[in-house]
């Protein structure tokens, strides 16, 4: 399941700087709302989050480049900052998280490993993304992999600023 330890260190951080957190998910389907929703003092910075599964939504909600979506079936670093972006400014939060990726193999692709791309924006500013892989073939233990690896990002993203602030 989730880290429970990383997910409330997350939340004291952002409770305690008294900044908010809105997510935009696809791979996760959920679970990282979820998460930040299950948090002791979830109410004073978690603002919410899309679940958002097809380039079609994921332009309507989050303004992203529908073009480059496409060609990429909407699995990209660009497309994971720009939902970042996007629900940041949607929800009007401090810090925003754009995920997307796969979870199983596309039918008649070989995927291994499977992969995730994402975004962690500030501000506005996308202060972090990377890319993260998994060997595991079960679905909902992807999505917990790819979950417990984005609050370790932003903690470790929040203990940054702490260290400059």
């Amino acid at each position: 399941m989730f880290d429970k330890v990383i997910l409330q260190e997350t939340a004291d951080s952002l409770f305690r700087k008294h900044q908010t957190l809105a997510v935009a998910e696809s791979v996760t389907a959920g679970l990282l709302q979820a998460a930040f929703a299950a948090a002791e003092n979830a109410t004073a910075f978690f603002q919410g989050g899309i679940t958002a599964y097809n380039a079609k939504q994921k332009y309507t909600h989050l303004h992203i480049d529908i073009l480059h979506a496409i060609s990429c079936n909407c699995v990209s670093e660009s497309t994971a900052s720009e939902m970042a972006l996007g629900v940041s400014n949607s929800f009007l939060s401090d810090w925003g998280i754009g995920i997307t990726g796969y979870a199983s193999p596309l039918p008649g692709h070989d995927m291994n490993p499977l992969y995730a791309h994402f975004a962690i924006s500030f501000k506005n500013d996308v202060v972090k993304s990377g890319k993260i892989t998994t060997n595991i073939k079960e679905p909902l233990q992807v999505q917990l992999v790819y979950v417990n690896r984005i609050l370790k990002e932003l903690l470790d993203v929040l203990n940054t600023i702490d260290r400059i602030d």
